[in-house]
């Protein structure tokens, strides 16, 4: 027999549809969260993190429930405004979709820093996927105004108006209301004014447990085979007419490369009076046959710089193949550098956000001719500058940040550390040159047949 239940009185019946109500609002703003974090570099290289969660603005927060995170406010909050610009990608787009929006990140880059919009302080900026996902890594830029000058939007708003060509960045705002929450409203252009597409809620999430752009490097600036590099300067194609004569050389390399019976070793930082001493021959990465294109590719996005450098290994490997059937082989710089410097620029905040040691970013490519043995020659940040000057060479953009940045000069040192399979053997090249040869000459000795 079916029983009717008694209604439940008013008051009960109340706190369950509110209780219901606080579920649900609770479920939305968990979903929003889960969907997509950002991720933003503070003064002391820390960084702190956030999601958006869509919420009306006369909501209250519940009692103890309200969420404030000092460097989050400290940064978006007032005094002054701070803007965001972000460059979409879909995760699931392809090389293509991820060199134009490194092209257009970099073209915004330049801008923020001319005109009335070099006067507000830049940011890195990265929005992601929680959990670890490959491909949703979106980068942008946080630009704090302390003034909240009028110049400021007015000239945001032309920066984006001359971006016609997809993908187009989005422009956030980020603003405070009476109860010191933070919201972000997205603005999109429509003739030339302004049209809020989105108003949502700032709130601060839990550092995930590895940084979240490190599982996008394979696909971006640390490529883990040949083809992965290769892709990306196919890609380029369009518009850097070099870039096929560099697809053509390495089409000429065999894909597979055997070493002959010689120890090929390689050093990071060469003196050329080691190859000297060993009768080895010396090549160079990038060989000279590409050599002469490095400032073109230097001057683009860190994905098409990187796998320039990446595909010039590849070309190396094919002349160690050579040249250590009938004799030893110096190397001056290879794989090693050039993944540990994509790593430590392409990983914001300081040391403790590289990833651990024995990750898989810091393995050998299993496609690639694979060195006897590894030094890496380690000098003070003083002494390095000095013979840099000392042999009249032009200073990087890398070299220039190894000088001004000891945070990066550290994750640099770092990554080199962290390499294995085959790791870096460090050597103090900051004695005199006769004593750092006779040490290197040793381990050589030592380690190599």
């Amino acid at each position: 027999m079916a029983f009717a239940r008694r209604p439940l009185p008013a008051r009960l019946l109340l706190r369950r549809l509110s209780g219901q109500l606080r579920q649900r609002r609770g479920a939305c703003a968990g979903a929003m969260a889960a969907d997509r974090c950002f991720a933003l570099e503070l003064p002391d290289c820390s960084l702190t993190y956030f999601t958006l969660c869509v919420d009306p603005p006369g909501n209250a927060d519940p009692p103890g429930g309200t969420c404030r995170d000092p460097g989050l406010a400290a940064l978006l909050g007032p005094p002054g405004r701070s803007y965001s610009v972000c460059v979409p990608v879909a995760p699931e787009a392809g090389c293509g979709a991820r060199v134009r929006s490194a092209k257009l990140h970099q073209r915004l880059l330049r801008q923020l820093r001319r005109g009335p919009l070099q006067q507000c302080q830049l940011t890195r900026l990265l929005s992601y996927r929680p959990g670890g996902q490959p491909g949703s890594a979106q980068h942008g830029f946080l630009l704090r105004d302390p003034e909240d000058r009028p110049d400021t939007g007015r000239a945001l708003d032309e920066l984006l108006e001359a971006c016609k060509e997809a993908p187009r960045p989005h422009l956030g705002e980020f603003e405070t209301d009476p109860h010191g929450r933070l919201w972000q409203r997205l603005w999109a252009l429509q003739d030339g004014r302004r049209l809020q597409v989105g108003c949502a809620r700032v709130m601060p999430v839990q550092e995930p447990a590895l940084h979240p752009v490190l599982p996008d490097l394979p696909s971006s600036v640390v490529f883990p085979d040949r083809e992965a590099a290769r892709e990306v300067l196919e890609a380029c194609i369009s518009f850097i007419p070099e870039a096929r004569a560099v697809l053509d050389l390495i089409d000429q390399c065999p894909k597979q490369v055997q070493k002959g019976k010689f120890p090929v070793i390689v050093i990071e930082g060469l003196d050329a009076t080691v190859s000297d001493s060993l009768n080895a021959v010396l090549l160079k990465s990038p060989p000279s046959c590409i050599g002469q294109w490095r400032k073109i590719f230097d001057d683009e996005p860190s994905i098409i710089r990187r796998a320039f450098y990446s595909l010039g290994n590849y070309i190396v490997a094919s002349e160690i193949a050579k040249e250590s059937t009938h004799s030893p082989v110096i190397v001056d710089r290879y794989w090693h550098s050039t993944a540990a410097y994509a790593i430590a620029t392409e990983i914001s905040g300081g040391l403790q956000h590289l990833p651990p040691a024995h990750h898989d970013i810091f393995q050998w490519p299993k496609d690639l001719l694979k060195p006897d043995f590894v030094l890496l020659l380690t000098v003070s940040p003083v002494e390095r500058m000095k013979r840099i000057e000392g042999r009249g060479m032009e200073k990087s953009e890398e070299e220039a940040e190894l000088e001004a940045n000891n945070v990066f000069r550290q994750k640099v040192e770092v990554s080199y550390q962290r390499m294995e399979n085959p790791r870096c053997h460090v050597v103090d090249a900051s004695p005199s040159r006769e004593n750092v040869l006779q040490t290197v000459l040793n381990l050589i000795r030592n380690n190599c047949n």
